[in-house]
């Protein structure tokens, strides 16, 4: 059965389509939207298995989307938590190198913090033991400015804010079809079918799949990696006082194993980056054969694999062996062992891979058409919602105007 018709419908009620629909509703007052969601809540994937940090913005190229959005999109929610009494704390983190051979690295970091106007500061190994008692360096950077949410209370936020407004936020909604009808496109779902002006694909883990429903070639192939995490003991919270990273690799698309205090105050440890057998496989039982056919099939996937391999079997490694994860974790925390850690819940990168095996690291849109495809939103995607949101609605002003 059709319903009646709307303006706009989001796809995936994730961060990005919660803000997205927000933002309209803000920007375009009497527009009437959909949302359609595929679980039975918001924030189900990355949004509800995000480690919570609000990032400052010293990593990315000076002039990238990420860097730029990022900055905006921190103040935009620090002010809209504000706004609506969602405890948030900037508790600053540290950016930790161990060995001489990461200071190079160390200054890149710091120099793309200062050029995209990041509070930051490098201090010295006993500087960082004064913030950081019993976290290992030979040098830091001091990121005051670094904080902490829970995102999945930021979409719950927005969701209310969504039907509070008297617009519809559909779950168990899961995208069939996306068929053109003259100026309309018909979103089928297990839910019925929804007729609107335009569409955005926020789908996040299956953001390719809906682009090719879309008729578009999707720019690169979702390819899912696992993130495993630890949580620090109450005895052992103690060592972690606030957030500390290590210098990343820069030939690899994930930060490294790291410490993260949460906002209810427990102290998360990792994530480690493993392939995982399910777009949603949080654990190393999760298997769809769909999606990992998809996987093994690709040739970009194994083009990634011929460049990082070592890594990759690093990663499995610390995946498989609780030793392997504490001795990562111990190079940043010497008096870390493995009594101090519990598993916590895991969580699913949507890693967008060129066939050529290029890891995409930036935001990537795509139009066609009637539909505007979020084909990457990797982190800082959470930090940077409100201010993705923003562009998003931009762009869809032209087809809205018709």
């Amino acid at each position: 059965m059709e319903s009646s018709p709307a303006d706009v419908v989001v796809i995936g009620a994730g961060i990005v389509g919660l803000a997205t629909a927000y933002r309209l509703l803000q920007d375009r007052p009497g527009i009437s939207l959909v949302v359609l969601e595929k679980e039975d809540g918001p924030a189900h994937h990355q949004t509800g298995h995000n480690s919570g940090v609000l990032h400052s913005g010293i990593y990315y190229k000076p002039g990238s989307y990420k860097a730029r959005n990022c900055r905006e999109g921190k103040e935009m929610m620090e002010a809209f938590c504000r706004e609506q009494e969602i405890p948030f704390e900037t508790c600053g983190k540290v950016i930790v190198a161990i060995e001489e051979a990461e200071l190079p690295l160390l200054d890149n970091i710091f120099q793309r913090g200062q050029e995209n106007g990041v509070d930051c500061a490098m201090i010295s190994k006993e500087e960082l033991a004064e913030i950081e008692p019993h976290a290992a360096g030979i040098k830091a950077i001091k990121v005051p400015e670094a904080g902490i949410v829970d995102y999945k209370e930021v979409c719950r936020r927005l969701a209310e804010k969504v039907t509070s407004a008297g617009q519809k936020i559909v779950y168990g909604a899961k995208v069939r079809a996306l068929v053109e009808a003259g100026s309309e496109v018909v979103v089928q779902s297990t839910a019925g079918d929804f007729r609107s002006k335009a569409v955005v694909n926020c789908a996040g883990l299956h953001n390719d799949r809906v682009t090719a429903m879309s008729g578009a070639k999707p720019p690169a192939r979702i390819v899912p990696f696992r993130g495993e995490y630890y949580e620090l003991t109450p005895q052992a919270k103690h060592l972690c006082k606030h957030l500390i990273y290590p210098v990343p690799d820069p030939n690899f698309p994930f930060l490294g194993v790291h410490f993260t205090r949460m906002i209810d105050g427990s102290v998360e440890c990792g994530p480690n980056a493993v392939l995982a057998l399910a777009r949603e496989g949080y654990t190393w039982g999760d298997i769809n054969l769909k999606d990992l056919g998809g996987t093994l099939t690709y040739g970009g996937f194994w083009k990634m694999i011929a460049k990082h391999w070592r890594t990759g079997f690093g990663e499995m490694h610390r995946s498989l062996s609780k030793a392997a994860f504490t001795k990562a974790l111990s190079r940043l925390m010497p008096e870390i062992r493995s009594e101090h850690l519990v598993k916590a819940p895991a969580g699913v990168r949507a890693q967008a891979l060129m066939p050529d095996g290029l890891a995409i690291d930036d935001f990537l849109f795509q139009e066609n058409g009637q539909v505007l495809n979020v084909c990457n939103a990797p982190s800082p995607a959470a930090t940077s919602s409100l201010s993705i949101a923003k562009a998003i609605v931009e762009r869809l002003a032209p087809t809205l105007d018709r």
